[in-house]
């Protein structure tokens, strides 16, 4: 049995998942295309529009012509209701839709800490991503924060995957403010539950799978939702993030990457595979004996053998007090597993 026919429909993040920049995961876009429950995309990134975003997974090969899209604009304007009255002054700073997106909520948006129209006090800072952002951008939102607004992220991602590798995300540019200001912000998005929720309501899953790449938000906003969670190893979050994965950032399952939701469920759980074992050592953990049997000897094959040994690893690794110190492979399986974690 696939671990998607346990599941009622699917949650799936963008990028790192489905694509790298402007480049599809061409294994992502063949399952997506597969699978029969319903499919919201739910993404952290606040730079387009629903309608862009929709636009762009038709062009990387979606068959759908109407895809369900979330980003977390939609969860921070639940969060503005929640910490500003309609009509007070916002500081958006972001891209044109997110400020239009504000604006046709209730608030009046500004783009610096000196237009102030009513002079009645800037409530709250909004920071979303924009490629344009910098230093005149987060020199507003800082002098906004001095005098009092509140701040809100679209999202706290440091790191944004793109074809050419991880550009600055949006919680990297806001750490500049938070070290200029001392005021740590509020993220709207991933890993809060309420855009998962929103997702899930919205296709009609009780009982959702989460897709992701990045522990911190994917990961960590499934549990925090009460969903379960598949992780695949084509964004952010690699080996030894997961060995060192506290708890509340740990998934139900792993994969190479999305299409692996195809596989039985049981296959991608922590757990001894592939003639893999495992056993701790004080500090350490050794993984022993291991095989190819099963798998093709081309890089797709190398990936799904180097993540059965991540698994059975992770088994033993999860249950210790602390991270493991070492890994030391023991065999020559072992060995090509664990060398290729890094």
């Amino acid at each position: 049995m696939s671990l998607l026919t346990q599941h009622d429909g699917l949650l799936v993040d963008l990028d790192g998942t489905v694509w790298n920049g402007d480049t599809a995961i061409a294994s992502a876009i063949s399952a997506l295309n597969d699978v029969s429950v319903p499919v919201a995309f739910v993404t952290n990134n606040a730079s387009k529009a629903h309608a862009a975003v929709a636009e762009k997974l038709r062009a990387l090969g979606i068959n759908n012509e109407s895809p369900t899209v979330f980003n977390s604009v939609d969860a921070v304007v639940q969060l503005l209701q929640q910490e500003a009255e309609p009509g007070t002054t916002v500081l958006v700073v972001g891209t044109a839709w997110l400020q239009e997106t504000i604006a046709d909520a209730g608030y009046r948006v500004v783009t610096s800490a000196g237009d102030d129209p009513v002079n009645a006090g800037i409530a709250t800072v909004v920071q979303g991503h924009n490629p344009q952002n910098g230093w005149a951008q987060l020199s507003e939102i800082a002098l906004a924060v001095r005098a009092g607004a509140r701040y809100i992220l679209t999202n706290a991602d440091a790191s944004l995957p793109t074809e050419r590798g991880f550009y600055l995300g949006n919680g990297a540019m806001a750490a500049a403010v938070t070290a200029s200001t001392g005021v740590f912000p509020r993220a709207a998005g991933k890993p809060e539950p309420e855009l998962f929720h929103l997702a899930a309501q919205k296709i009609g899953a009780k009982n959702p799978l989460c897709i992701g790449d990045r522990l911190n938000t994917d990961i960590a906003g499934a549990n925090n939702a009460g969903f379960a969670s598949l992780h695949v190893l084509t964004g952010v979050s690699g080996a030894i993030e997961l060995l060192e994965a506290p708890p509340e950032h740990r998934p139900t399952y792993i994969g190479v990457d999305l299409a692996d939701v195809l596989l039985p469920a049981e296959q991608l759980r922590p757990g001894a595979q592939n003639g893999f074992t495992a056993r701790g050592d004080g500090h350490d953990v050794l993984l022993e004996r291991g095989s190819i049997e099963g798998h093709d000897n081309n890089d797709q094959g190398q990936a799904a053998h180097s993540a059965a040994a991540l698994r059975t690893v992770l088994e033993v690794a999860w249950a210790l007090p602390k991270p493991p110190r070492y890994i030391h492979p023991r065999s020559e399986f072992a060995e090509k597993a664990v060398d290729s974690w890094n």
